[in-house]
């Protein structure tokens, strides 16, 4: 399937019961409690997983939120195994991403006001590619231009203002992750 062709509601479904199934056996080998909650947003199938207790919880998230995006890249594979195709679902813990984005949200609305009051453009951090694309769809919310630079691990995100000539522009130069 060519990544431009959308995938049918009974697809994206498919994907988000073998991902279900597939976390449940992980969670039950680590001998941890928890719910799992399938969604669809965005076109993309979505995995939640929430348990009462905080302790174990937490490290399903991990220290930065690497226990989750290993979970996520693991339980993608076993999608692809399944259907033949790759999957871009995406597994959160505890509303984990939920937290992230905002705090993402916030880091480019910061990045959005130092160019805006200085006029020069502002370098963030090196993130990866979730991370870049929810800075670059908040700048571009607020009017601005980013792009990313350098090589991964490193990447990062610049901010600039846009020039006159850029202000009847739709397309933007940002990571189409």
């Amino acid at each position: 399937m060519a990544q431009d062709d959308e995938k049918s509601i009974d697809q994206l479904n498919e994907e988000a019961d073998i991902a279900a199934d597939y976390l449940e056996g992980l969670l039950d080998i680590a001998d941890y409690e928890g719910d799992i909650e399938m969604g669809i947003r965005n076109n993309r199938p979505t995995i939640q997983i929430v348990a009462d207790d905080d302790t174990d919880i937490k490290h399903l998230i991990g220290r930065n939120g690497e226990v989750v995006d290993a979970l996520q890249q693991l339980t993608r594979l076993a999608v692809q195994q399944k259907t033949g195709e790759r999957s871009h679902l995406i597994v959160d813990v505890d509303g984990f991403l939920k937290r992230k984005r905002q705090h993402l949200r916030d880091i480019a609305l910061d990045a959005v006001d130092a160019v805006k009051e200085s006029g020069e453009p502002y370098d963030l951090k090196p993130m990866n590619s979730f991370e870049r694309k929810v800075v670059h769809d908040v700048v571009r919310e607020e009017g601005l231009k980013s792009r990313s630079h350098g090589e991964e691990p490193h990447r990062y995100v610049t901010v600039y203002l846009r020039n006159k000539s850029e202000d009847s522009e739709d397309a933007e130069d940002f990571d189409q992750e």
